[in-house]
């Protein structure tokens, strides 16, 4: 496929006249059309994950990513995808906006990864596995060497989603991706980095893949309001660290209180900036607290969740008017 050619990525470098590409040439900076490649964020956020540029790809959100590897990567109508479920919810959409069918392989009661239940649903006309650790909505990294059980043993790509590894007590597996080709890694700055508002995913591949995903993408894709405000975020990696901590802080206070309620029946290990717990009647707690104006997520819908409602982690005061309320709550 040839991509297409914006004006942008034929003249690159710096000059005092550009009208190459039909800009309005009133209202600066935002006349002008953004960098289709985000060099300079790319460099950024190479030198700080310790990875070469090119193993960088920059999305419109992880959904992007997501969308474009079934975009390159899958046969529609022919093709399926490996999701480990329960997981966060996106991967089945782009199956379904693709074509693409979807094969569910359960986790363990424990929520805990079985390697060989992956392998066994593996064929020739796999094409993806996705693997979300820390997990949404479990809240618990899988474990390292059943992920790389999966990894090692197929042909096929293998998603690892760390949108939450920032609050994780494991490293993730970024050090490995330049060992393992057919490794791919997501990341995002919406959670640790608190910039959900600006849409930007990444995504860390081989960079034989991302020249691919690069042709399918849309030319402009990350704004250059993202890019401006992404860079402004990293700067201040002392700020992120500050809000971690006190996010890990403020999750154990959390749990120990949530612990105490007589309904509660089980607040599940975190690795993630929220909290999964069991409750006698998840839509009735859902309910009060939706009228007293707090909103969490009842889970208890989701495969191996009955029961479970999913509490974010936030501010002091927000989770102790969480716990204030739940502490009146009669069953």
């Amino acid at each position: 496929m040839k991509p297409y050619s914006s004006a942008r990525d034929e003249y690159s470098g710096s000059a005092s006249v550009f009208l190459d590409a039909n800009e309005n040439p009133f209202n600066d900076p935002l006349n002008r059309y953004p960098d289709p490649q985000q060099t300079l964020l790319k460099q950024r956020i190479a030198k700080l994950k310790g990875l070469p540029e090119a193993y960088v790809f920059l999305g419109n959100g992880s959904d992007e990513g997501i969308d474009l590897l079934f975009r390159v990567l899958c046969e529609p109508g022919r093709d399926h995808v490996i999701t480990v479920d329960p997981s966060y919810g996106m991967y089945a959409v782009c199956a379904e906006m693709n074509n693409v069918e979807r094969r569910s392989v359960l986790l363990k009661s424990d929520f805990s990864l079985d390697p060989d239940a992956v392998l066994a649903a593996v064929d020739e006309d796999t094409s993806l596995i996705f693997l979300c650790s820390p997990n949404n909505p479990t809240s618990n990294s899988l474990e390292r060497e059943a992920m790389v059980k999966i990894i090692d043993g197929v042909n096929c790509m293998v998603v690892v989603d760390e949108a939450y590894i920032d609050f994780s007590k494991g490293p993730g597996l970024l050090s490995m991706l330049q060992e393992k080709k057919n490794l791919v890694i997501l990341q995002t700055l919406s959670k640790a980095w608190g910039l959900a508002g600006i849409r930007l995913g990444m995504l860390f591949a081989h960079p034989e893949l991302l020249a691919y995903i690069s042709r399918v993408k849309y030319p402009y894709n990350i704004s250059g309001l993202t890019i401006e405000a992404a860079l402004r975020g990293l700067d201040d990696i002392e700020q992120k660290d500050k809000w971690i901590k006190e996010i890990l802080e403020q999750r154990s206070k959390m749990a120990t209180e949530l612990e105490s309620l007589p309904y509660v029946r089980r607040v599940y290990a975190s690795d993630a900036n929220f909290l999964l717990i069991k409750v006698d009647d998840p839509s009735a707690v859902y309910e009060f607290l939706m009228n007293k104006g707090i909103i969490i997520r009842d889970r208890s819908s989701v495969p191996l969740c009955e029961g479970c409602l999913r509490i974010t982690v936030g501010t002091g005061e927000e989770n102790r008017d969480l716990l204030s309320a739940l502490k009146i709550f009669q069953p």
